[in-house]
């Protein structure tokens, strides 16, 4: 792999709250582009394409594929591989909180299920560390100081370096954090679900709350599994998310109402000079988010993202508009 020389003045980087942690404005996202049944070149491809733009942050979880595990596996190849000699430069993450193994200690957030996903992971990565390791989900059947106890305890070994929540609710989220502060390990990152469309991490006040605690966030799914982009705008293609996968992306979704949504928004994007999904990616940088968690499947699809921050700036008024198009009334 040729490494580009100018990539750290490609993309723009911003702290972690109040950690010396910093993101690309951009992050690589591994969860359903990694798998076994993707090419393995293409993903050379698009990790060497992101190094070479400053894009040194990959996310993972143990349960990314498909089959599970697969996404650590194929991205611990690329990176033996590619960028061994620049782990130092990387950002990884990797998760635990979904279904992982058979048994009662292969799910949710158990200390005992907890510290062996991390080891599994750092053999599937082929790393002795991970950078940021999240718990996946918040788990109500079991104690937060049990879980976070864990958390702690693979940052005091120096399995992990920092640790993230994912998709916490509020009252635990801050529970978690005040917990893991109380040993020595303060959260850097809250990972969750945010887009044009889906705005609960704002209105439920989880985005300010993270704010209030100076931790920074990073936010997954901002094109809405594809919605916000072009896609769907004559209808459903064969070779789409929401026609291969409907468990994430179902084609009732596809409403009259929503494809006319769609169409408005896409003309205010086309007035701005660009096309649905970089607006959708230029909203979530204006609301001051670390990172946004891209998906990309290809290279073309990165290199169209990161074009992105080229213009990242909303006047009042189109605000306004972008609000009343999606109002549920």
């Amino acid at each position: 792999m040729q490494v580009s020389s100018d990539r750290y003045t490609k993309i723009s980087y911003n702290r972690a709250g109040n950690s010396g942690v910093q993101l690309p404005l951009i992050s690589m996202g591994c969860w359903h582009n990694f798998g076994t049944n993707e090419s393995f070149k293409n993903m050379r491809e698009m990790v060497a394409f992101c190094f070479n733009h400053g894009i040194v942050h990959f996310d993972l979880a143990n349960n990314y594929g498909p089959p599970v595990g697969a996404a650590e596996i194929n991205f611990g190849k690329v990176m033996q591989m590619d960028l061994k000699s620049y782990r130092d430069e990387l950002l990884i993450s990797t998760k635990a909180g979904y279904p992982m193994w058979e048994g009662p200690f292969g799910n949710w957030g158990s200390k005992k299920y907890i510290i062996a996903s991390c080891d599994q992971s750092l053999l599937r990565l082929g790393l002795s560390y991970v950078d940021i390791f999240y718990h996946h989900r918040y788990d109500p059947e079991t104690s937060l100081e049990e879980t976070t106890s864990a958390l702690a305890q693979l940052v005091h070994q120096g399995k992990a370096l920092y640790v993230g929540l994912s998709n916490y609710p509020k009252e635990p989220l801050e529970q978690a954090v005040k917990l893991l502060r109380n040993q020595n390990v303060p959260v850097v990152l809250g990972q969750y679900r945010y887009n044009m469309m889906q705005t609960e991490f704002e209105t439920g006040g989880v985005k300010n709350l993270l704010e209030e605690l100076g931790v920074g966030s990073i936010v997954f799914s901002p094109l809405a599994q594809g919605l916000l982009t072009d896609r769907y705008f004559n209808g459903i293609p064969e070779d789409s998310r929401m026609k291969k996968d409907g468990r994430f992306l179902s084609e009732d979704r596809l409403t009259p109402k929503l494809k006319e949504q769609l169409f408005q928004l896409n003309k205010i994007a086309e007035k701005r000079g660009q096309n649905l999904a970089q607006m959708a990616i230029a909203w979530l940088v204006h609301k001051k988010v670390t990172s946004v968690l891209i998906g990309a499947s290809k290279v073309e699809q990165i290199e169209d993202n990161l074009d992105a921050l080229n213009h990242t700036q909303f006047t009042k008024d189109e605000l306004r508009i972008i609000s009343d198009i999606l109002k549920n009334d």
